[in-house]
Formats: C-alpha cells, sequence, structure tokens
C-alpha cells in the first residue's frame, strides 16, 4: 500500500485534473496489490487486455527459476504456468537442466510500466537462451546475470551458442497445441528449418522478430473459459505465406546481408504504444479488473 501511494503522489505532480481522473492504465496495472480472487480468464488482446485470475510461477521449482524477480513479471494466466513448468520438465531431457524464465505478465496483466507492448493476458512468456548452469542462484544473482545471444554478431547465422538442445526445446514448445506462435530471431528460424530440411506445419509459429536473439518469446493461443479473449493478430498460416515460412525467413537475412535491397516500409501513422494507453481505453472488463479490491 506504501508502494501504491508513493506512485499516486509522484503521479499528481503537473498533472491536469483529467488527467488525475483517467490515468494511465500502466500506472494502474504496474502497482496493484495483488492479483484477482478469480478462475484464470484471460480478457482483450495480447496488446490490449489483462488477466483476472492470475497465479504466480513460483520463483524456483526443480526445472526453473524465474529471472528479474525485482519486476515483479511471474504471474500469468494458470494455463501459461503449467505450459512454462512443463516445457522445462521437457527441458531436462533435451540437454537443458531447466529453464531461465524471463517476462511473462503482471499480477493483473495489462500495460507494463516498461518494456513490452505484449505480455497483456498472462499468455506470453521469454525463455532465456542460456542454458542453467544451476538453479539455486540467489535473488541477488538474478538480477545481474544476463542470457546469451545465439545469434552471429552479423545477424545471418547462429553462433557457437546455439546447440541442438535449443532447437529441441523449441521445436517441443511450437509443436504443443496450446502455442499460437514463438518470436524469435530469422537467423534462428533459418538454422530450424535447414536442420529439418523445411519439413512440418509447426515452423509456421515461428515467427522471424528482432531483439528475440537472447530469449524466445512464447504465445498461447486464447485458452477456454476466456470468451472475451481475441487473437486479431494475422493467423501464422497467412504470415507464412500459407508454407512454412521458411522462404520469407531466408529473404529476411538477405535483406540484412544487404539493406538497400529492403523494401520502404510504410509506418503506420496511428500507432501507440500500449504504454499510453489510458484506463479508460482498456475493455470495459479489464477496468474493472484493474481497480478490484
Amino acid at each position: 500500500m506504501i508502494r501504491k501511494f508513493i506512485l499516486t503522489a509522484a503521479a499528481l505532480v503537473g498533472l491536469t485534473a483529467p488527467a488525475i481522473a483517467d490515468p494511465l492504465a500502466k500506472d494502474i496495472f504496474g502497482y496493484t496489490p495483488g492479483p484477482t480472487a478469480a478462475p484464470g480468464v484471460a480478457i482483450g488482446t495480447y496488446n490490449k487486455g489483462c488477466v483476472s485470475g492470475a497465479v504466480q510461477l513460483p520463483e524456483t521449482g526443480p526445472t526453473w527459476q524465474a529471472m528479474r524477480l525485482s519486476r515483479n513479471r511471474n504471474w500469468a494466466h494458470p494455463e501459461m504456468v503449467n505450459f512454462v513448468i512443463g516445457l522445462s520438465q521437457a527441458a531436462t531431457k533435451m540437454g537443458f537442466r531447466g529453464l531461465y524464465i524471463g517476462d511473462m505478465s503482471q499480477m493483473r496483466g495489462g500495460p507494463m510500466l516498461s518494456g513490452h507492448a505484449s505480455h497483456q493476458l498472462g499468455l506470453d512468456a521469454d525463455i532465456w537462451m542460456l542454458p542453467p548452469s544451476r538453479l539455486n542462484l540467489s535473488r541477488s544473482e538474478r538480477e545481474n546475470i544476463s542470457s546469451i545471444s545465439v545469434v552471429a554478431g552479423n545477424g545471418l547465422s547462429v553462433n557457437g551458442n546455439w546447440t541442438g538442445s535449443h532447437s529441441a526445446i523449441i521445436q517441443s514448445a511450437a509443436m504443443d497445441p496450446r502455442v499460437d506462435r514463438i518470436f524469435l530471431d530469422a537467423a534462428i528460424k533459418v538454422a530450424m528449418c535447414d536442420q529439418n530440411r523445411d519439413r512440418g506445419a509447426w515452423l509456421q509459429k515461428l515467427r522471424p522478430t528482432p531483439n528475440h536473439d537472447y530469449h524466445f518469446h512464447v504465445r498461447l493461443n486464447c485458452p477456454p473459459g476466456s470468451p472475451s479473449c481475441s487473437n486479431t493478430a494475422a493467423s501464422v498460416a497467412s504470415l507464412s505465406g500459407n508454407d512454412n515460412g521458411c522462404g520469407a525467413a531466408r529473404q529476411e537475412l538477405r535483406y540484412r546481408a544487404n539493406p538497400s535491397t529492403r523494401p520502404k516500409g510504410t509506418p503506420n501513422p496511428n500507432y501507440r504504444h500500449p504504454r499510453s494507453f489510458r484506463l479508460s481505453e482498456m475493455p470495459r472488463q479489464c477496468q474493472a479488473v484493474a481497480t478490484a479490491r
């Protein structure tokens, strides 16, 4: 409660009355005192939503450790917590001692105080590429240790940190029917396409994304019992050109090698980062979740 009061007092400085009456959603969701006491329900979209009845991934388990505990982002929909624990158990059969788990969601989801645009529904999780050396790291160690990149400095291939274990763990995640897509670097996707000779519909789920060479980001489909959860993104099949997307990933590497050949995109003039959303702009159910006592 003290923490919330300090935020509120600081937020009042220099704000107009309308801004105080309609605060930024990130300032409400980022400092909620705990999850709502309800069954797990995802509400809204991945970039504008929340989660009711979130549960916490225990900070340490037999096959995982949650990292950067000061962020308090090891919360998620129960389905995601179950998925992460299961994947960490599977990792022990694929050459890892377990998994280091990065950001999941806040206690009630919603826009975060910093960083991610998504991770709002409790259905996203970042999995570090760093193979755990041990699973008894202290809180301090978890704040200071960093993951590793598995992509070469020129971005055109994977580097010596990449192993068959990484590939097996990512494939295992992608083949889980609960998984909608996995964000990772294009060089990683190409390595996995090469390894599998471009075979496997699950390769569609691997979506080339910048800044995902230190971790891979798993996103689950809207779970049963969440009728207000909506996936508004294009399907992985359409994004992959209705094949496995390996050709598009290789083209991305060609653009990296010759940047002048990359087509110029047109930025969306109406885009706003979710951290700019005000509480009134969130789904009505999320407004209730954010302010529930």
